[in-house]
């Protein structure tokens, strides 16, 4: 039997992990036991699916952690906060960049700031909103305030059909909206509900 060197693993957050010897199954056998190379074969089986089990539990706390997570998690990460456009089409960088800034962004989620802050978040540029909500003394509201007209520049890593899905879906239902990419207005839900 060799004895490997092993250190410490350094997790984020620049905690360390204590080491596991990578002989922790057969150092629990008896003495007499480890002579039989019968016995020691059969349990490096065990060993080895156990190391498998024991890695992927010392790794449970950074599965929700968008910058470590595995990426087949995004997806699954983003339906926790309503997110639903994030595929594996999209690069992976881009998925981990829109599940944490739709997080950051939850408790404005529907407001002109939230969707600001999404739009420059996944165009990687600037973002105009205009839109028509506001306060007003009660019978000076205007008839209109159910609108928003969104400018960006560009649609940043995503094609433009998958930056208007995921706009499409921070868009509050009952509001009218625009969205124009540089000069030209590629999508309005007047036409999708004409009326």
């Amino acid at each position: 039997m060799t004895i490997e060197r092993i250190s410490a693993t350094v997790v984020p957050g620049g905690q360390t992990r204590p080491p596991r010897s990578p002989s922790w199954m057969l150092d629990q056998l008896p003495v007499s036991m480890l002579d039989h190379d019968f016995f020691v074969r059969f349990v490096s089986i065990f060993q080895e699916l156990g190391t498998t089990l024991l890695e992927d539990a010392d790794n449970v706390e950074h599965v929700a952690d968008t910058m470590v997570a595995p990426s087949p998690m995004l997806p699954y990460l983003a339906s926790w906060i309503g997110v639903e456009t994030i595929d594996d089409s999209q690069p992976e960088s881009l998925q981990r960049r829109i599940v944490a800034g739709a997080a950051k962004t939850l408790t404005w989620r529907g407001t002109a700031r939230g969707l600001r802050s999404y739009l420059e978040l996944i165009s990687e540029g600037p973002t105009v909103i205009e839109e028509g909500g506001g306060i007003w003394r009660a019978g000076d509201a205007p008839e209109d305030t159910a609108w928003v007209v969104m400018r960006v520049q560009s649609t940043g890593l995503l094609e433009l059909t998958d930056f208007i899905d995921v706009v499409r879906d921070e868009v509050p239902a009952h509001v009218r909206a625009e969205l124009y990419v540089g000069p030209d207005r590629v999508w309005t839900t007047e036409e999708e509900w004409p009326g």
